[in-house]
């Protein structure tokens, strides 16, 4: 059994970072306006300090006919080896996710929370903030196994000392690739020509000392047969101590969203308040009495004396929901604010081995085989209970409340708890991917046509332990805190006294400092989990030639080819899952399967001197939605030699995915927000069960996107280049779900009966909430669009080479319908599920002939709001939509941000090896992350983050130290 217990560490905030940070994010606005992602390039078109392309041919991500990066009409961004090695991520997905057009990505950071889903510990990505499931990730221009059901590709799978580069296309790309490249693909290539013998080692600690980091790689690559074949093995190893709270000060100072308490239609206050010196309102860590003539008595420390808890008076602030305004607000939230994971253990070793052969021009065979396993364990958190019974005849009970009691006439008290002594909830998963492919590929000709072939299988499995720690079954629960004395003194559960072999062990609720290691081990002797099994198995086949004739302005180039896919979902869960109900982690098993069989064309049209046309058709059968169609036309114009112009047009699918087609019911533990007049703040907060079930009636949602862009790569400046790309993506028919607060709202502010349906209350009630049943179904629709703007300067300049890049992205609107709740702008929203309406990151760097490498990053976003449809104002205040449009809210600013990284490269000779050391220091100025008012709903909200961390830097500065070897 795993048990941690929380502790906090005290950090000193400074003060003098901040005006650094606030400084540069200054200089930073006024520096993004010069160099404001992305041109499609295959490598910089400077680097030898000409203004001209290279002329290189490869084939670019976005497109199957072979041609240099700038000839492809859809924007790439491209993530070069020397970029990664510079700045030494502790994981490839750590890089990614600074670009500006990728945001709302998932990390083990950011889902430790993600309990019943099993998707903790996983890296993924996420363009346009359009849905993790809606960017398609390739290994190779191949697909991978997904690590979940719901599709989505744990990015630490991939063997990264082996990546050569990163392709990221910011649009849709379904008729080259199929299916979830709405938003765009990433597609990590291999190095499959690496010959030598590698190794590296890096270290990472934050600036506090903590989330200490060890990665270790080791990579081989070898010619044999006289360099007909070729066989590269790689191994790597990372391990990562992990921060079981939020231990920053920054996140000391109680900043909350809530509903005010003094609203009303008329009187001219906000609706909503953002603020410090916010806490919990219905718990303490002993115990707080929430209802009836003893409201307000709490349970303190346990006193050695008496082993009965000691008792206080909560001072009241103004109460709202499960809110505390000011009042004794930091004595009631402690032990449950910041309990939530800063960062996660981990463990993660892989394994990749690769081998072809090269029989003749016209046919080489490869065989690739990969083995990754994740281990990590991460806590959600200190969970709190709410609507505990306490009998009047409880053991544990102090003598006062027993006579208050029983003055009173009660029969029980009913309190709030964080539950002290019972250790944090979390998980602890395990994730073992296996993929397997060969393949060949080949040139040969046929008259006077040149063909290139290549065509793989590949089968993926994923074998996931889904295992939570720290969680009980309620019913277990129930039966430990009714304690009660037995005939000769000694205190049992009740449930003892009439069956005395349960073996039931009582639990003191009661105080601080009462639970005991065995009423741990009795309560924990058991955890929920569910292993799942998903695999894949993909075939494809592609032609492409350049020449397939000429036509009356040059060569046209055909691609063509088909692809079949099977993929599927089983697992298994000990039935103790369906016969108790858990705290979190009610597991099911997830279980089915669907084929997809397609085939594509493409071609790329010389229409005339300058002007090229590009278009691309898809069809794909689905065994569970039929057939669908996707296609793509785009025009690239070069007038001059300095400026080449581009646009497209597509229409893009995605795909249900197993979980949404089979899902069996998911089941979420966390609280709403509950009208309720006669509790005060006119809300009670209701402790629910979440289900979400899957439905085979799903439909592929469709997407139509649109581009227009220009390179700009002027002759009279050599080594520069410019792009800015308009990118325009509608969806309809999208797959989602109405949130559980919102079929509340809807159905107690607006009666609507079909969402009162969907609420489960407990036996013998009609207001205590129990279950709320959710359903994915097509019905939601979203769009989004901006500019992305990419510009880079590469010379020679005296003893060295100066690189500089900034890359930008600007979100216009990125909206949400899905025709029930308002429409929901995320652009320029700040907190969690938003987007900046800028995001940047710039680059510098400058390499001596002598080996050291110097670089700078800065990284940063725009200020934002809480909502586009809320209305800032703290007097005189139009009354607050009931569906919660224009909301009005006291502030409705958030800051933008901006972080500096450095990092320093030396390269040098050790006898016949080549070394290179590397530093790299990210958040050098160790600025704190811009508060963010979370709330008012959900139970867990005090226990995250005081931020948007998916957008603000919670660790602080980082230091990464390396020492890589090649012979």
């Amino acid at each position: 059994m795993v048990i941690k217990y929380n502790s906090h560490a005290a950090f000193k905030n400074s003060t003098a970072s901040r005006i650094r940070s606030h400084l540069l994010c200054t200089a930073g606005t006024f520096i993004i306006g010069f160099s404001v992602p992305a041109y499609a390039q295959n490598a910089s078109p400077a680097d030898q300090g000409a203004g001209t392309p290279v002329s290189e041919d490869i084939i670019v991500t976005g497109s199957r006919i072979v041609s240099n990066g700038y000839d492809a009409p859809t924007p790439v961004s491209v993530i070069s080896t020397k970029e990664l090695a510079a700045e030494a991520p502790a994981n490839i997905a750590d890089f990614v996710n600074t670009l500006p057009s990728v945001s709302g990505s998932q990390t083990p950071v950011s889902n430790s929370g993600s309990l019943s889903n099993g998707q903790s510990g996983i890296s993924a990505l996420n363009l346009r903030s359009l849905g993790q499931n809606r960017t398609l990730v390739l290994f190779d221009g191949q697909r991978s196994v997904a690590s979940t059901s719901t599709g989505i590709v744990d990015l630490s799978t991939f063997p990264q000392a082996l990546i050569e580069r990163v392709e990221v296309v910011t649009g849709g790309a379904s008729s080259v690739y199929g299916s979830d490249a709405v938003a765009g693909v990433v597609n990590f290539i291999l190095d499959k020509k690496f010959t030598g013998l590698k190794a590296s080692y890096e270290y990472g600690v934050t600036t506090y000392g903590d989330v200490p980091n060890h990665k270790v790689s080791l990579t081989g690559g070898m010619d044999f047969a006289g360099g007909r074949g070729h066989v590269l093995l790689s191994g790597e190893y990372f391990t990562q101590k992990g921060v079981d709270t939020i231990a920053r000060d920054w996140n000391k100072s109680g900043f909350f969203q809530v509903d005010n308490p003094d609203y009303t239609d008329t009187n001219g206050q906000p609706k909503r308040l953002v603020m410090s010196g916010i806490g919990s309102g219905n718990l303490t860590p002993g115990g707080l009495i929430t209802s009836g003539p003893l409201r307000g008595t709490y349970f303190g420390a346990i006193d050695p004396a008496t082993g009965k808890a000691t008792t206080g008076e909560l001072a009241y602030g103004q109460t709202t929901g499960s809110w505390m305004i000011g009042g004794d607000y930091e004595l009631a939230s402690a032990n449950h604010v910041s309990s939530n994971s800063l960062a996660n253990d981990e463990d993660r070793r892989s394994f990749f081995g690769r081998a072809s052969y090269d029989f003749s021009d016209a046919f080489s065979f490869f065989v690739q085989a990969s083995y990754s396993r994740y281990e990590g364990e991460s806590y959600y958190q200190q969970t709190p209970s709410t609507g505990v019974q306490i009998m009047a005849d409880n053991a544990y009970l102090p003598d006062s409340i027993r006579a208050a009691m029983a003055a009173n006439n009660l029969s029980s008290i009913t309190i709030g708890t964080s539950n002290a002594g019972i250790p944090a909830a979390g998980a602890n998963n395990k994730r073992e991917v296996q993929r397997y492919v060969a393949g060949g590929n080949g040139v040969f000709s046929t008259g006077a046509i040149d063909w290139t072939w290549d065509g793989y299988f590949q089968h993926g499995k994923t074998k996931t332990r889904e295992h939570l720690v720290n969680t009980w079954q309620n019913d277990r629960l129930a039966e430990m805190q009714d304690a009660v004395y037995d005939g000769s003194g000694n205190i049992v559960c009740r449930s003892t006294l009439t069956d005395p072999g349960n073996g039931c062990v009582p639990i003191n609720r009661i105080g601080v400092g009462g639970v005991t290691a065995e009423a741990l081990d009795y309560l924990f002797a058991i955890y929920p989990e569910r292993k799942q099994y998903i695999t894949q198995d993909v075939g494809g086949l592609n032609f492409a030639t350049k020449n397939l004739f000429n036509g009356w302005a040059g060569p046209i180039s055909l691609a063509f080819g088909a692809e079949a896919r099977k993929e599927k979902v089983d697992g298994y869960t000990d039935p103790i899952n369906y016969e108790t109900r858990w705290l979190y982690g009610n597991y099911k098993v997830t279980k089915g399967s669907y084929n997809v069989k397609e085939a594509y064309v493409e071609t790329l049209v010389p229409l005339y001197d300058g002007l090229d046309f590009n278009g691309a058709l898809r069809v794909t059968d689905y065994s569970t939605s039929g057939t669908a169609t996707t296609w793509k036309l785009g025009l690239t114009y070069q007038p001059v030699p300095d400026i080449r112009l581009r646009g497209t047009v597509s229409r893009d699918i995605r795909a249900p995915n197993l979980s949404e087609l089979f899902d069996p019911g998911t089941a979420r533990t966390n609280s709403v927000n509950v009208p309720d007049a006669s509790a005060p703040g006119g809300a009670r907060a209701d402790q629910f069960v979440q289900n979400f079930t899957g439905s085979t009636d799903l439909k592929p949602e469709v997407a139509k996107t649109y581009g227009a862009g220009v390179i700009i790569t002027p002759r009279f400046l050599p080594g520069f280049a410019f792009s800015a790309d308009y990118f325009d993506i509608k969806l309809s028919d999208a797959i989602s779900s109405v949130s559980a607060q919102t079929t509340v709202n809807l159905c107690f502010e607006q009666n609507i009966q079909s969402f009162c349906d969907n609420i489960r209350y407990t036996a013998g009630s009609s207001t205590n909430i129990e279950f709320i049943d959710l359903k994915y179904f097509n019905f939601a629709s979203q769009k989004t669009n901006g500019i992305d703007f990419e510009a880079s300067y590469n010379r020679i300049i005296g003893p060295g080479k100066l690189s500089l890049r900034g890359l930008a992205t600007y979100t216009i609107h990125n909206i949400t319908n899905n025709g029930i709740d308002a429409p929901n702008d995320a652009a320029g929203v700040g907190v969690y599920g938003g987007i900046p309406s800028w995001s940047y990151r710039i680059t510098g760097s400058y390499a001596f002939d002598s080996g050291f490498t110097v670089g700078v990053v800065g990284r940063g976003l725009s200020s934002g709001v809480y909502d586009n449809d809320y209305i800032a104002c703290t007097a005189n205040c139009p009354a607050s939509d009931p569906s919660g449009i224009q909301r009005t809210i006291n502030t409705n600013h958030i800051d933008g941000a901006l972080y500096i990284d450095t990092n320093f490269t030396y390269d040098f000779q050790v006898g016949s090896a080549s070394a290179q050391a590397v530093l790299s220091i990210k958040n050098l100025f160790d600025t704190d992350p811009v508060l963010v008012g979370n709330g008012p709903f959900g139970n867990n909200t005090s226990a995250y983050p005081q931020t948007n961390r998916g957008l603000y830097d919670t660790l602080g500065r980082t230091f990464r130290l390396g020492l890589r070897v090649k012979l």
